[in-house]
């Protein structure tokens, strides 16, 4: 009797389970555990793959070394410091399939509209460097490898500038009409307000980066860049900058990294030149005092402790002078702290200076270029003021320095092309060690400040006298993508993927 009770009861406990197990699964699911990524993770991911600096410490460095900010000692020569750049990157465009699951995940929450702001500024500030890397690019065909589009057409760059200038028209729009949102891993932690502010300063930076192709009717750059400033909506003094926050979970990329390869960075002659020619303090902060200075008894407060070396001269030559101790190497802070300043990647100080130049060239009417350039100046100062005066070698930025700033060489001027020139030497100034291949695309620009070109060891294989103006495309392009590359590269650069060609938003007409 026991017998049969002991497998009636194992005969219902199998019964039991077999029927009910859908409902076992239900219960091995964890209710704590998503199982599908929400709008505020995706947006934390589409955040950080293009405000975060994606490479290692020595790709950080070589772009200062493009923008002739630094030289490189020791280890081997570096190609960008001698005009030698290869192939460019598609890789960032993944960043769109992100974004569409955003919105996705986004659909019909309060919190859309900020989303969708995002989502447009997103794609906007990818594009923008992409095609100011390369030319042309795909553009409306990117990203639509899940409808099986693997082939994508190159746009022109015009296009692909206007395409940028109206996403960031849209998220200006998106934002005004949107909510605190949450998953944002910037400075600006999901406040609309200062992420529209932001966005109409990025335009202003695109627009002025057009100012070869004003008279581009599609574009529109001068109408576009007054109703703009004249909306009101740009970063204010306490927006300060939009990008990310270093720490120490979150480590500077070249925290940590005293004993290896940037210890021998070496500050170019033309940022310390200049530095000193402005009495700039900033100079105390980015570099360190050269070693056989300091041994013949200056001091590290003294500015002729502080030798910059020239980028240009060759490669033997600069390194036996870097193991003479004879220049002045990246400061040390860059190395030894965890956090020794944050990513920058939209400041308000290139805002004011920026306005500067558009009221230079006539572009605006409200306010003046000597207030709008020392605004900018201020605010640049100021961020290397909340740095630590630690490392300041005995030279801190303080407000007393920062109000008498603009005496000698760095008094406004009364000429235009001397004005001009300040207010691009100060853009080239705040983006060391910041958002160097900025500086590139200036120089660009403008021919200024003067890189250093020396044909003896220029590395540039088709012009020894010539800064490269582009990237070349991916090399995976020519492979996969054949007939839309080989088009593009007919309608621009004569059919010849060269780094010195000269991509359209730098050709005057």
């Amino acid at each position: 009797m026991k017998k049969i009770i002991k497998f009636i009861g194992i005969g219902w406990i199998l019964l039991i389970f077999l029927s009910g197990c859908t409902k076992l699964q239900d219960v091995n699911i964890n209710p704590d555990k998503p199982t599908q990524a929400s709008a505020s993770m995706l947006c934390t991911n589409v955040v950080l793959q293009f405000a975060k600096f994606q490479s290692d410490a020595k790709a950080y460095i070589t772009q200062d070394a493009l923008s002739k900010y630094v030289g490189y000692a020791d280890e081997g020569q570096l190609n960008e410091q001698y005009n030698l750049i290869t192939n460019g990157s598609f890789g960032s465009m993944v960043i769109l399939t992100n974004i569409q699951k955003m919105l996705d995940a986004a659909k019909g929450s309060v919190m859309e509209s900020s989303y969708q702001g995002v989502a447009k500024f997103a794609e906007a500030y990818t594009f923008y460097r992409l095609t100011m890397e390369m030319g042309d690019i795909p553009f409306t065909e990117a990203g639509k490898g899940e409808q099986g589009l693997f082939q994508p057409k190159y746009d022109t760059q015009e296009s692909v500038l206007l395409g940028v200038l109206n996403d960031l028209k849209e998220a200006d729009q998106d934002f005004a009409n949107g909510q605190p949102f949450t998953g944002d891993p910037s400075n600006f932690n999901g406040d609309p307000v200062k992420w529209r502010q932001a966005t109409n300063a990025f335009a202003l930076e695109v627009l002025m980066s057009l100012s070869d192709q004003t008279g581009d009717a599609n574009l529109d750059v001068k109408n576009r860049f007054a109703t703009i400033v004249s909306a009101g909506n740009l970063m204010q003094p306490s927006t300060d900058y939009f990008g990310l926050i270093y720490s120490a979970q979150d480590l500077h990329p070249l925290s940590g990294t005293n004993d290896l390869f940037t210890s021998r960075t070496i500050l170019s002659s033309l940022l310390v030149d200049n530095l000193k020619k402005l009495d700039d303090r900033r100079l105390f902060y980015f570099g360190e005092p050269a070693y056989a200075k300091i041994s013949a008894g200056a001091t590290q407060s003294d500015t002729a402790a502080y030798v910059g070396v020239d980028v240009s001269m060759s490669y033997p030559g600069m390194n036996a002078g870097w193991s003479a101790g004879e220049y002045s190497l990246l400061n040390l802070r860059y190395l030894q702290q965890a956090a020794c300043e944050p990513r920058r990647l939209i400041t308000y100080a290139e805002q004011q200076l920026i306005l500067a130049e558009a009221s230079i060239r006539g572009w605006i009417t409200t306010g003046t270029a000597q207030n709008y350039y020392e605004d900018g100046v201020k605010a640049a100062l100021a961020d290397v003021m909340a740095c630590d005066g630690s490392y300041a070698h005995g030279m801190p930025i303080t407000q007393s320095y920062i109000d008498n700033y603009f005496t000698g060489e760095a008094a406004f001027k009364t000429n235009p092309t001397d004005e001009l020139h300040q207010i691009w030497m100060q853009r080239y100034l705040l983006n060391f060690m910041q958002m160097a291949e900025g500086s590139w695309f200036e120089y660009r620009r403008n021919s200024y400040p003067d890189f250093p070109i020396n044909p003896a060891t220029s590395l540039n294989a088709t012009d020894v006298n010539a800064i490269p103006m582009r990237y070349l495309y991916p090399a995976s392009e020519s492979d996969y993508n054949r007939a839309n590359l080989t088009e593009a590269l007919n309608r621009q650069f004569d059919g010849y993927d060269d780094i010195n060609k000269i991509m359209w938003v730098l050709k005057s007409h």
